[in-house]
């Protein structure tokens, strides 16, 4: 399927009464340019991770509306996310695209056997996005324009460059590549069995950069003594903030050191609910709220939950996926920052503005992007669903 902009209807031309014609779901596997590995991988949990496995959805209407969205998964999940949406997908089929609640429930319901998170949960967010895309294309907007934005772009920073099997220097490298792009702030990877090794490389990095902003990520990889400690050996950095130092799922340890420390504490990328999201407000969470659209669900709970997180007045800094949290982090009351992965470049023909440390929200209808031929050539599988 070939994705083109939707042209706006005439005033009073409605997409009332249209339905949803048919809809292709893609498994697609992206290989990365090199292996990467972060604390994880050095602590023996994970293997070095090497692609990234896509499920796109790409859906039309009955009167030649278009939409495309898409989740992701890591190291594993991702033919589990294509089975569970290509057994639920047929519920959607034959909706009213505009209905996008209402086909979220059905979907949630369709799969309820299996719960309201996790893999149920990322499947049905390739969907939902689709969905806003083209509710979007169809009103001849950017997604945020059509949700309200409150700018027109956001502070981002460089993730990629930043993982534990670069040297210090090729991470210094690659920070400067960064900062010349017009990327403002740097995240390097921590967490690794030798925490003096961890605050070398803080270190080295804090003084290559200068006073501008630098962010650390452990990955889940402290216990809540280990954490304490190194929270409190990383405040002499002046981080924009400490990244998942617990346990994703120790809500209460990170409400901890989010009252703690001067540093504030980021956390909520593996977090598949807005319930398991809640569950870090209800603990006294203080800290940096880090949600992911394909992950959280999709659009639908994300809004949610970035509703509830700024009546707690928490900062946001959604997790990967810059195609779709570019439009999501513009919508939100206070500025939050974009992380910046080139990873999914190969499967977009468009590319995004990067200037002056911000990251500006395409001006083209929808999400703003077309899928690439390259794209077709890695994708494994597919299934279409008609009417």
């Amino acid at each position: 399927m070939t994705q083109t902009p939707n042209p706006p209807l005439a005033a009073g031309a409605a997409a009332a009464g249209d339905r949803i014609r048919s809809i292709t779901l893609s498994h697609v596997v992206l290989p990365l340019p090199y292996a990467v590995s972060d604390a994880k991988v050095l602590t023996g949990r994970q293997k070095p991770l090497t692609e990234t496995v896509m499920l796109f959805v790409e859906l039309t209407t009955e009167q030649g509306l278009e939409g495309m969205g898409f989740s992701y998964s890591k190291r594993a999940g991702g033919k589990a996310q294509y089975a569970h949406l290509k057994e639920v997908m047929d519920v959607a089929v034959g909706q009213d695209p505009s209905d996008i609640a209402k086909i979220y429930e059905s979907l949630m319901w369709a799969g309820a056997s299996v719960g309201r998170s996790g893999v149920a949960t990322q499947a049905v967010a390739a969907l939902d996005v689709a969905l806003y895309d083209l509710k979007a294309r169809r009103a001849g907007l950017p997604l945020a324009k059509l949700l309200g934005a409150h700018r027109d772009s956001c502070r981002v920073y460089n993730t990629s460059g930043g993982f534990l099997q670069a040297s210090v220097e090729e991470i210094k490298e690659k920070a400067t590549a960064s900062i010349e792009s017009g990327i403002g702030g740097i995240k390097i990877k921590v967490g690794q069995p030798d925490w003096r090794e961890d605050l070398r490389r803080v270190a080295a990095l804090r003084e290559h950069l200068g006073d501008g902003p630098f962010m650390v990520d452990a990955n889940q990889q402290w216990d809540r003594a280990r954490a304490r400690r190194m929270c409190r050996e990383l405040e002499q950095f002046d981080l924009v903030w400490i990244e998942e130092p617990l346990d994703a799922w120790d809500h209460v340890g990170h409400a901890d050191l989010s009252q703690t420390f001067d540093t504030p504490i980021a956390t909520g990328e593996m977090l598949t609910s807005v319930a398991e999201h809640m569950g870090l407000v209800d603990a006294g969470y203080r800290g940096i709220v880090q949600p992911d659209a394909p992950r959280i669900g999709g659009i639908t709970p994300f809004l949610k939950f970035a509703t509830l997180a700024a009546h707690h007045r928490l900062d946001l800094a959604p997790h990967y996926a810059m195609e779709i949290h570019l439009h999501l982090a513009a919508t939100y009351p206070t500025e939050p920052w974009v992380e910046h992965f080139e990873w999914l470049n190969p499967l977009f023909e468009e590319r995004i503005e990067i200037r002056d440390g911000q990251i500006f929200v395409p001006d083209r209808p929808g999400l703003g992007f077309t899928l690439t031929e390259k794209m077709r050539s890695l994708t494994v599988e597919t299934a279409t669903f008609s009417a």
